[in-house]
């Protein structure tokens, strides 16, 4: 059985608190997340001239970096990966000086063909959001691939990176997902940074073949700050990766009947005598039929008309069960 790698996106949903930061993690962890991962920016991120004035929105809401060694360690003793994405060459280099095991890129940096070399540059396994961008979603990761190869110093895979398929929009009309996107992305590892406010969407992504999930979840959605109106809250955490995992179990393929359905097996038909039936008889409509139940030995229904036309290889009772050996 396959095991989606299901990452709770905290982002800035500490509202600057170490001890909120922690809560996050010890949610994540209980609702059975892989990793749980933070978001790493400065001042760098924005000009100063930035119209919007998100520079000094986001200097309100950082991550900082004195916290990291501490996130890093409550997240192994919860038995959690801990992650951040890094938006500057500084962060980066904090994430690989703590240990991380991968680097995230965010959907709007994954525009950034500068930025994708020095994170390609850790040779540390990569997952990026596609997000925002005009052109085929497989030309793009296939582009993107090339050029993290080209910034790398060692021999790249393709289980080195995974795409996430993601809509920028916060949060995201379940119209506008688009999640059929992943099926263009068949070639490469790929998941789904999901912005909509459902738990079911995950799971149908993973019936799309996604390896990874991201989603935004915070403490409560009632919270002051930019992220908490679109993430899940801790229930709803815990109920999408129920539905992933209950995704993952339904995605077999076995031939003949289940362990579940050899239990209720008899409930389906056997070919039946009609009347007493003599060895050297030849089975006709006239003293076959078809009934419940049905065991292993016996012949099942769907094997009616090639039971006719052959003789039996022994006497067989009005009522009686044809069972396997019983035609010559």
């Amino acid at each position: 059985m396959t095991h989606t790698f299901i990452i709770a996106e905290a982002g800035a949903n500490h509202n600057g608190s170490l001890e909120m930061a922690y809560q996050l993690i010890d949610v994540a962890a209980a609702a059975g997340c892989d990793a749980v991962k933070f978001q790493l920016y400065d001042g760098t991120l924005y000009s100063k001239f930035s119209k919007e004035g998100s520079h000094k929105l986001l200097e309100s809401i950082k991550t900082p970096y004195e916290w990291l060694p501490f996130l890093a360690k409550h997240c192994n003793d919860s038995n959690i990966e801990f992650m951040a994405t890094p938006f500057d060459e500084r962060a980066i280099k904090a994430l690989v000086d703590v240990g991380v095991e991968r680097i995230k890129v965010a959907g709007f940096e994954s525009t950034d063909l500068r930025f994708i070399r020095l994170v390609a540059a850790t040779n540390l396994p990569l997952i990026i959001s596609l997000g925002i961008g005009t052109e085929d979603i497989f030309l793009r990761a296939n582009n993107l691939f090339r050029e993290i190869a080209y910034g790398k110093s060692a021999p790249i895979s393709r289980e080195d990176v995974t795409f996430l398929h993601c809509n920028n929009g916060y949060p995201t009309p379940l119209e506008d997902v688009n999640l059929l996107q992943l099926t263009k992305l068949k070639s490469f590892n790929a998941g789904l940074s999901d912005h909509t406010l459902s738990t079911i969407v995950p799971a149908l992504a993973v019936a799309l073949g996604a390896v990874c999930i991201e989603k935004h979840f915070t403490i409560s959605r009632t919270l002051t700050g930019p992220d908490h109106a679109h993430a899940l809250e801790p229930d709803e955490l815990t109920e999408m990766v129920q539905n992933i995992r209950d995704t993952e179990k339904t995605l077999t393929f076995r031939h003949g009947m289940t362990p579940s359905e050899k239990k209720t097996g008899f409930a389906t038909r056997s070919v039946v005598a009609i009347s007493d039936i003599k060895a050297g008889d030849t089975f006709t409509e006239d003293n076959i039929t078809t009934k419940r139940p049905f065991y292993d030995d016996s012949y099942p229904a769907a094997y009616f008309y090639d039971i006719l036309g052959h003789k039996a290889s022994r006497d067989i009772k009005e009522d009686e069960l044809l069972m396997r050996g019983d035609l010559n």
